[in-house]
């Protein structure tokens, strides 16, 4: 099914450069963005009927790169202090971050489900938005009968 996917590539790009405004408006940088892309797939749901097809995101991986996106603030942030600083801070940091990507870390479970529910979200606009960018071309009910081959 990633045929489909490939044969819009220069669709996605536009459509990648139309929604970056809307990933920098969200609580996502863009590399936890591109993080958040890599583990989703988009698919069309109903893709027999053209009345009722749509492009869905399956974000049934999300869950396993949470941690990984709380890795990349942490080092993002870390980044941004000042080197030789508090030592006590950047070292509870590290912990924590490998803590987070080895599924240990503790705390947060709430957040956590908030960050998934966002990234969900956003992804399924992305999905949204590029139907409309395809069916504004002309190329939706192209890509829709691909998608079924």
């Amino acid at each position: 099914m990633s045929e489909w996917t490939d044969a819009i590539v220069g669709e996605r790009m536009t459509v990648d450069n139309q929604f970056n405004e809307r990933v920098a408006a969200s609580r996502f940088s863009s590399q936890e963005w591109g993080l958040i892309m890599t583990a989703t797939e988009l698919e069309i749901e109903n893709a027999g009927d053209p009345e009722t097809a749509r492009v869905v995101a399956d974000t049934s991986s999300l869950p396993a790169i949470m941690p990984e996106l709380e890795n990349l603030r942490s080092q993002m942030s870390g980044m941004g202090g000042a080197p030789g600083g508090d030592s006590g801070g950047s070292g509870g940091g590290l912990v924590d971050s490998i803590k987070g990507a080895l599924g240990l870390g503790g705390g947060g479970g709430g957040s956590s489900d908030e960050e998934l529910e966002a990234a969900e979200r956003l992804v399924q606009e992305y999905a949204d938005e590029l139907q409309a960018h395809l069916e504004e071309v002309g190329k939706w009910e192209q890509v829709r009968v691909a998608y079924q081959e």
